[in-house]
């Protein structure tokens, strides 16, 4: 039976309006922005299959084409979800250059999370502060595999120029889920830290995203 046949409380579109969005399944919230389903499955059908064939709603939004071969999504659907992320992620930035100022993990933690928890490969990005640790942007500096990404410190301590940074919050991504910092990540920090020292430049912290909580290293003490 078509969603438009069936009880309108029980319709994804009306459920919503009426009782708003979070008394929706993922499934359902999928269901809404997809718009329709497929032949052979409902919209509701679509999401579900779709969450199935990803693992997770964040695995899916990251990389909404992994779904596509599997499903039969078109590309008309596929740009929905992905514009969805885009706008989730715009919102975040906005959310967190509103803010007087920066340097807690819990203040950074969910922005950075966002931006590179659901990549595949591994990406270091760097926050830039001015000396009130108000943000002054955001940028992926370096990208790599799932095997690691190199990071080049004079390419650092540039970026931080160029963007006239006071201090700066690290990030990347484990693409393996495993949010631990490893010895490889505490030494580039180490040296990132000598470096930039030597233009005026504070290494707040440096986070670690996987699948859970992003890890502080400034909070375990390893900067």
């Amino acid at each position: 039976m078509s969603i438009r046949n069936w009880p309108e409380g029980e319709r994804p579109r009306e459920k919503l309006l009426a009782r708003g969005s979070a008394a929706l399944s993922d499934a359902e919230l999928l269901a809404v922005l997809l718009g329709s389903g497929v032949r052979g499955k409902d919209a509701i059908a679509l999401g579900r299959e779709l969450l199935a064939g990803t693992g997770s709603l964040g695995a899916l939004l990251g990389r909404p084409d992994r779904a596509v071969r599997a499903t039969g999504l078109g590309p008309a659907k596929r740009a929905r979800i992905a514009a969805a992320l885009e706008l989730a992620r715009r919102s975040l930035a906005e959310q967190l250059a509103e803010r007087p100022s920066l340097g807690n993990p819990r203040d950074s933690g969910a922005f950075l999370s966002a931006r590179l928890r659901h990549l595949p490969y591994e990406v270091f990005a760097c926050l830039y502060l001015d000396n009130r640790h108000r943000v002054l942007a955001f940028e992926e500096l370096f990208r790599g595999t799932v095997d690691g990404a190199s990071v080049h410190p004079r390419e650092v301590v540039r970026a931080c120029l160029h963007h006239n940074a006071c201090a700066v919050i690290f990030a990347h991504n484990h693409p393996s889920g495993v949010a631990e910092p490893s010895a490889a990540d505490r030494a580039i920090t180490h040296e990132l830290r000598d470096a930039l020292k030597l233009v005026g430049v504070r290494v707040l912290d440096h986070l670690v995203i996987g699948a859970g909580a992003p890890v502080s290293m400034a909070a375990r003490g390893l900067i």
